[in-house]
């Protein structure tokens, strides 16, 4: 499946930021009216750890939102690896909208950053390799999007977006349909052309797989043994997918039998958010 890219996401990034200022804004920022209306103010945002950034485009939509005046001044770009401290951009403008937006603002870049910097860790533990880390669809309600195209700043690949694009057969969709082979066959009648993936927990299942034409076979949770049996028996008929275990213990491991694509949950489950902070200076 394609990567997502900015191009694809403009309506979601301002519908993201939408629901984000009314769930904070709400009626008012009755705190920011402390600050008489026209008084103007600047801001630096920094990092206090190093992260790999995404989110430049949520950021901007937060100020274009809230206040048109606010100007940002951005001192890095998506994808971008920076050290603890750094000056990520400068905000001026309104002090009130400086302040009304800060957290909405932070709130996208520190998660989004958080998600980017995890898929950079485990991109460079396989390079070299050839395999590609793909996404899943763990991810946080309503953020989805957002989330994978974090994945992709980081180094990392986006599998299916949702429920729709791809088939996706698991083992209760075998037991339901039948069979590996109906399951497969079912597929390529409802949807023709949609990409077919089925998981298999053994090297039978996937001899099945492979002869009743799927495009990409799960190895869910095999040795690493017969991971390399599976790539060798595989023979280049369909593309083979690693997932379930992988751990930073395994994951090198596991890129070097040879397999296609290892899937983590991890990259939009377990994210630390990065630690960011908003100085402002009249």
């Amino acid at each position: 499946m394609p990567n997502l890219t900015l191009a694809d996401l403009a309506a979601e990034i301002d519908a993201n930021v939408r629901r984000a200022l009314t769930e904070d804004v709400g009626s008012g920022d009755i705190t920011a009216q402390l600050i008489p209306a026209e008084r103007l103010a600047h801001a630096a945002v920094i990092t206090r750890e190093a992260a790999v950034i995404s989110g430049v485009a949520w950021v901007d939509a937060v100020f274009r939102q809230v206040d048109p005046r606010v100007a940002v001044h951005w001192q890095v770009a998506d994808g971008d690896k920076v050290e603890a401290d750094r000056v990520l951009f400068h905000l001026e403008g309104p002090a009130r909208a400086l302040l009304t937006g800060e957290r909405s603002a932070l709130n996208f870049m520190q998660m989004l950053s958080g998600v980017a910097t995890r898929c950079r860790h485990y991109a460079d533990m396989v390079e070299g390799t050839g395999v590609r880390l793909l996404d899943t669809r763990k991810t946080i309600p309503g953020l989805r999007l957002a989330q994978k195209y974090a994945v992709t700043c980081g180094g990392c690949h986006n599998h299916r977006i949702g429920l729709y694009d791809a088939f996706l057969i698991k083992e209760n969709h075998i037991a339901a349909c039948g069979g590996i082979a109906e399951a497969i066959a079912a597929a390529h009648r409802i949807a023709p052309g949609k990409p077919v993936e089925i998981e298999v927990e053994s090297l039978g299942e996937l001899e099945q797989a492979l002869a009743a034409g799927a495009d990409i076979v799960m190895l869910d949770e095999l040795s690493l043994d017969d991971m390399r049996t599976a790539v060798a028996i595989n023979a280049g008929r369909a593309k083979l997918e690693a997932s379930g275990g992988i751990s930073d213990e395994t994951l090198r491991s596991v890129a070097e039998t040879g397999v296609d694509y290892i899937s983590i949950g991890a990259l939009t489950k377990h994210v630390h958010a990065v630690d960011l902070s908003m100085r402002l200076r009249q």
